[in-house]
């Protein structure tokens, strides 16, 4: 087993560099005020990073706010446990110039899947679930879900039954027949979009409203990105009894220290709430969208697949948590063959060579799939300098993530940007390259 490792809680305080931009670092070992907590720095070179490196790495994503394509950047990078980089730069806000802390507080959309999917293996432990059961097993409402295949003369659609059930194991891994209705033009994605299944005011209200759509395809035969998240989130609560955002707060973020992770930010915390931006082509520059003005009241519909808050600290512990096999300071989380389980790809060769995907990514023998995990399996085929079983995701506000257990490196990125930029570098793969280039030596 791997050594417990230990991240010791933290943010430090902000120090001014040029041209209004703002970056946090420390010496190591001088005191620094902070905000909230305190992350201890390590010399980059005691675990196998050159510091002239991870400089290039901020030059390089700093570059790209200075360009006005990113509003600001936090990033937080550990190896062995120890923090070797955490650095806010930019700006939180570009109209009020208010600059991006190290305790900024984002929205973090899809990264909230790891945390459902935790949460439904911390269930899987108790027995609660297997993963060849039928969702119906567990969501009757599911019984008598039907197969899209195709519209008749009068352009209705035609529905056949499916060749089996849609299993657990299937929905961890948006491998059901689900889909989400914003990615896609299907006549299945038209139906999503007419129901608005996710608009619905409660998760039981949500399933209600899941259980009349079609499934877009056979179950097991493609992999399409899809709301099985949040139907796991409904999961949580049936299955455990508690509601779903009490689940995840007193199992895992509070035992953890994840405190400010959550579906809402009180108001003594907004003003620690970063903006969120997209491209305006019109215009050419960045434009703020508005603020969720439910922001500080908890949803009727907690989202397992989008609806989560955090800061790159909360996310750290998250994932060194399961890069320690699911233990931190001596907090156990989750066992190690449930850990192994998430980060392992259960999608089969007709799945991995279906051609399926989103965004940039796509399914293939290379990248595969595990439980709300892309999961790497060949990096040099890929051209991918992540370590063999990275596993990582993101979401559409442009945060990411990824653990690398064959480095022992976890990297977090926090932005606020939705789409991209026209001629912007890409942020991820800048991050990638210059990361894996500033490990120097690997065997320390």
């Amino acid at each position: 087993m791997r050594i417990q490792r230990s991240i010791q809680s933290v943010l430090l305080a902000l120090v001014i560099v040029g041209g209004g931009a703002y970056a946090a670092t420390a010496p190591i070992g001088q005191q620094a005020v902070a905000t909230a907590d305190r992350i201890v720095l390590t010399q980059p070179e005691r675990v196998g990073f050159s510091t002239d490196g991870l400089k290039e790495l901020d030059a390089a994503l700093h570059g790209i706010v200075d360009q006005k394509h990113l509003a600001g950047v936090v990033t937080l990078i550990a190896r062995h446990g120890k923090v070797v980089r955490h650095q806010a730069y930019g700006l939180q806000d570009v109209d009020s110039r208010t600059p991006m802390q190290l305790d900024t507080i984002m929205r973090i959309y899809s990264m909230t899947k790891p945390m459902t999917g935790v949460a439904m293996m911390m269930l899987h432990e108790q027995g609660k679930w297997q993963p060849s059961d039928p969702i119906a097993k567990h969501i009757p409402e599911f019984s008598n879900l039907k197969v899209f295949t195709g519209t008749d003369a009068g352009g209705q659609p035609t529905l056949d039954a499916p060749a089996h059930a849609p299993t657990m194991g299937e929905l961890m891994s948006h491998n059901a027949g689900f889909t989400y209705g914003v990615f896609g033009n299907t006549p299945v994605d038209k139906m999503y979009q007419a129901d608005n299944p996710l608009g619905a005011p409660s998760l039981k209200a949500f399933i209600g409203k899941m259980a009349t759509l079609p499934l877009l395809y056979q179950p097991g035969e493609k992999w399409v990105y899809s709301v099985s998240v949040d139907i796991q989130g409904y999961l949580v609560e049936r299955l455990s009894g508690k509601t779903f955002p009490d689940f995840l707060r007193e199992r895992i973020f509070e035992p953890l220290g994840m405190k400010d992770t959550a579906f809402l930010v009180p108001e003594p915390k907004l003003p620690r709430v970063a903006t969120i931006y997209a491209w305006d082509a019109a215009k050419g520059a960045l434009a703020a969208q508005p603020r969720d003005p439910q922001i500080s009241r908890m949803p009727g519909l907690p989202s397992g697949g989008g609806g989560l808050y955090s800061t790159a600290a909360d996310y750290l512990r998250f994932s060194q948590m399961m890069l320690n096999g699911g233990e931190l300071d001596g907090v156990r989380i989750l066992e190690p063959g449930s850990v192994a389980a998430m980060r392992t790809n259960v999608l089969n060769d007709q799945t991995l060579n279906s051609k399926s995907g989103i965004g940039p990514v796509r399914l293939q023998p290379g990248l595969g799939f595990g439980y709300d995990f892309a999961v790497m399996r060949d990096p040099a085929g890929l051209k991918s300098p992540l370590g063999k079983g990275s596993y990582w995701w993101w979401g559409i506000a442009g945060t990411w993530f990824w653990i690398d257990p064959t480095n022992d490196v976890v990297f977090i990125g926090m932005i606020q940007r939705r789409g991209g930029v026209p001629g912007a570098a890409n942020h991820e793969d800048v991050s990638r390259a210059l990361t894996y280039k500033a490990l120097v030596d690997p065997g320390k």
